[in-house]
């Protein structure tokens, strides 16, 4: 038996930390900032870096919903924080109207695009709909570019181009809701007060993938959805937009942000990158990852001991000495457990914390699931990643 079989489960939260609802996490408090639009014009970039550093640990991540982190906050220095962020209009009316307005949108949207307006239309009536209470971790993702890129973004409703149009699916779904644009942003909101009615938000928590296990969707849900396409990773590297570039780990220096700005705006997407607006290259950054082919791509970890209190080992300093053993292809997750924040889709690989820098091994899975080698110790594989791929 293993050191996770015999240990309690790792706590979940069931919502995700905001601004004016942080959560406390081993280096502090992890304070979540919601970019109207998910873009930062370069003011806000650098008084969001000027924060992190007067009130946090000066470490700044990048969330798998395009939201920016500013970690190890002081308890005490977040009423400055709170008041730091109104100054920059980067802080809703209150913590109720900051949770509802969980929203994922394309990064590759233009001004005035169909994308952009649906985007405000839905912030707006998100931020008025006070008596919508809704789950914690529940969002909604815009996506109506000629080529879908969210469609591995978690989300629970999804307004997408389909066959025809623009669709309004709920996640899981087979089939949607022809809108226009007009009046996607309202029937969004409609089918989000379905999903309470039907029971999908029991004792305040569910997802909306989960509620189409046992339920069909609307009876006026009757127009196929697009196939979901395989999508190849996003890489760094120039766009049509701007440079994408990645975060190691999704994690920076506040100091690389404040850099950052005097470069371009920022707009944050859901793979641990940025797109910096109207360039094309970046002279080299602590924290970046400019070259697509750097072995760091192909691995992710989460926060790690000690930093997050669930976790049971350190992630990221092994994760850094196994990246060039992962096979071109394929992808490592090391989580420090059971709860895989890092990656909760399944991976090629995953090395999951146990305690004492021991490690289960579990291939083409997730954190939780049943290992395959167990009590892998940090040392074993760095001097035998071969470990990892052994008589696969």
């Amino acid at each position: 038996m293993t050191d996770q079989a015999a240990s309690p489960p790792p706590k979940v939260y069931g919502w995700c930390p905001g601004a004016l609802r942080p959560m406390m996490s081993g280096d502090g408090l992890v304070v979540r900032v919601r970019a109207p639009l998910g873009r930062l014009t370069a003011e806000q970039t650098r008084g969001l870096a000027e924060l992190s550093q007067r009130y946090g640990s000066g470490l700044v991540d990048i969330s798998a919903r395009a939201n920016l982190q500013l970690r190890g906050i002081r308890e005490e220095a977040h009423a400055g924080l709170i008041a730091g962020l109104r100054d920059l209009g980067l802080l809703d009316e209150d913590a109720g109207a900051e949770a509802r307005r969980n929203i994922t949108l394309t990064p590759f949207w233009q001004a005035g695009d169909v994308s952009h307006l649906i985007a405000l239309d839905l912030a707006a009536a998100l931020t008025e709909a006070t008596d919508l209470k809704l789950p914690g971790k529940f969002g909604f993702a815009v996506d109506c570019g000629a080529a879908p890129v969210l469609t591995d973004t978690a989300a629970d409703i999804r307004i997408e181009r389909g066959p025809d149009g623009l669709l309004l699916r709920a996640d899981g779904a087979d089939t949607g809701l022809p809108v226009t644009a007009e009046a996607a942003a309202g029937e969004a909101l409609a089918l989000a007060r379905w999903f309470l009615d039907q029971g999908g938000a029991s004792e305040g928590r569910g997802r909306m993938h989960q509620l189409m296990t046992r339920r069909t969707p609307p009876a006026v849900h009757v127009a196929a959805a697009p196939g979901a396409p395989r999508l190849a990773p996003q890489q760094p590297g120039a766009t049509p937009f701007g440079l994408l570039v990645a975060l190691e780990f999704g994690q920076m220096p506040a100091r690389t942000l404040a850099k950052l700005a005097d470069h371009g705006a920022l707009r944050l997407t859901p793979w641990r990158m940025l797109l910096v607006e109207g360039i094309d290259s970046l002279p080299p950054l602590p924290g970046l990852i400019l070259d697509a082919t750097d072995p760091r791509l192909r691995v992710s970890a989460c926060t790690g001991a000690p930093g997050c209190p669930q976790a049971r080992a350190v992630t990221r300093e092994l994760a850094r000495d196994l990246a060039a053993a992962v096979p071109a292809g394929q992808h490592l997750h090391i989580s420090g457990c059971t709860k895989g924040c890092a990656h909760p889709r399944p991976a090629d690989l995953v090395l999951t914390a146990t305690g004492d820098d021991q490690f289960d091994l579990i291939r083409n899975g997730t954190a939780a699931d049943h290992p395959l080698n167990t009590s892998l110790s940090a040392d074993a594989l760095r001097a035998a990643p071969d470990l990892m791929t052994e008589g696969s």
